[in-house]
């Protein structure tokens, strides 16, 4: 494995980019090593600047659920761009996707496009309290929404309090109305409900946590987050920024049949581009500006080359469903490789899968919330990953993201993946 061309574009960037990233888990920091430098991609493979291969299970962290460079998106993308990259009007390609996206999500009956999932996540919470006119909300342990002041929070000392700002920068007045939960803990929720009793606004949740790894709901715990929205007229906002549309055409929503209230979306809705949406109920969006008093807008909003390559890849995904049944098919071949291993060598792994999502844990836990996450042994991940890498496997350089599984993933690639992580 030759690295010394991505040694060097690293050198240079940390001059000019703060830890030669522009984004913290692509520094490789917790992994021990400095980033790859990716030249190109197509189908399951990525390149980097030296040339060597890789079998890439990150998928851009979730959107290349067809490969890299699908040639159908390409082209509609190469099309929208010779019209022009940019108008700052309205188009017709945003009537289109967000048709699309509500006939595939009916829960969303209105949506705004914006252009990430961070915005989109900023943005319902602000239409959440906008039509609520409550101001807090409660989100949970180990769940991330973006980088938005309001939500780089952790709890204090204990779980039930008011948090504090998880970032320097963010001053505690950001964050004072911001409560934190337990993952898969109802106890913890109806307790906040019970201390600020008509105050909280909505409970912000990803149906399936992919940001402390692939953590699963509880059977009820979705449900009753349901039901103790609408019994304290608070609104149910699922983040469907990796799950939508990657869970399963419907998204997490579709898979275990609950309607919320507001849904937030990005990644695969831009087909790679960046793009993000948010929408719900009709009653609710229709709070939004230019109909209502809560403002939200974006130059780039709805940009015309992202809405071409969205609308191809949900027309993709809609047309050919078979998909979603053989990506489960292969993360559980996956699953079983990591089950394997840690039989085979008497390892503690315990690997958590659903749909083409999965993560496997270095830990004895089963796991299922924050703490049992953070008992994973993050030494043995990054050995684990450079062992990988080294042998052209392309894996999250964290313990707690998530592995995504694609279209373009051949059995031949599977299979050299299950033996490299038996054997290693």
């Amino acid at each position: 494995m030759k690295t010394q061309k991505s040694e060097e574009l690293y050198q240079k960037a940390v001059k000019f980019m703060p830890g030669g990233v522009n984004s913290p888990v692509r520094a490789f920091g917790s992994v021990g090593r400095t980033p790859l430098f990716i030249e190109r991609a197509k189908g399951s493979k990525i390149y980097d600047a030296d040339g060597n291969e890789y079998i890439d299970y990150v998928c851009s962290w979730g959107p290349a659920i067809l490969g890299h460079a699908h040639e159908e998106v390409v082209e509609e993308v190469r099309k929208a761009a010779l019209d022009g990259l940019t108008y700052g009007a309205p188009t017709k390609k945003e009537i289109i996707l967000t048709e699309l996206i509500s006939e595939i999500m009916p829960s969303m009956e209105m949506i705004r496009l914006v252009s990430s999932g961070t915005e989109a996540v900023m943005s319902a919470i602000r239409t959440a309290r906008g039509y609520t006119k409550k101001d807090m909300i409660i989100k949970f342990r180990g769940c991330y929404h973006g980088h938005s002041d309001g939500l780089l929070v952790k709890a204090g000392s204990a779980a039930l309090t008011q948090s504090v700002p998880d970032s320097a920068g963010v001053p505690a007045s950001y964050t004072e109305n911001t409560l934190i939960a337990d993952y898969n803990d109802k106890a913890s929720v109806s307790q906040l409900f019970e201390r600020f009793k008509g105050k909280i606004a909505a409970v912000l949740v990803e149906p399936v946590a992919a940001n402390m790894g692939v953590v699963l709901p509880e059977e009820d715990f979705l449900s009753y987050l349901r039901e103790i929205t609408y019994k304290e007229e608070a609104l149910l906002i699922f983040d469907e920024v990796i799950t939508g549309f990657r869970l399963g055409l419907g998204g997490a929503q579709a898979y275990f049949n609950i309607k919320p209230d507001l849904t937030t979306l990005g990644k695969i809705v831009g087909g790679g581009m960046p793009i993000g949406a948010y929408g719900g109920r009709r009653d609710i969006m229709q709070v939004v500006s230019p109909l209502g008093p809560v403002y939200q807008a974006g130059t780039l909003s709805g940009n015309p080359i992202a809405t071409a390559a969205g609308i191809k890849t949900l027309e993709i995904l809609k047309k050919n469903t078979f998909i979603y049944q053989e990506l489960e098919v292969k993360a559980k071949l996956l699953a079983d490789a990591y089950a394997d291993r840690a039989a085979g060598k008497g390892e503690a792994i315990k690997v958590n899968q659903i749909g083409s999502l999965l993560s496997a844990f270095f830990t004895d836990k089963e796991v299922k919330d924050y703490n049992s996450a953070v008992s994973s042994d993050t030494g043995k991940y990054a050995a684990y990953f450079r062992t990988m890498l080294e042998q052209g496997i392309y894996v999250a350089p964290s313990q707690y993201e998530a592995m995504f599984v694609s279209a373009a993933h051949s059995e031949a690639d599977l299979e050299k993946t299950c033996r490299i992580i038996r054997e290693n």
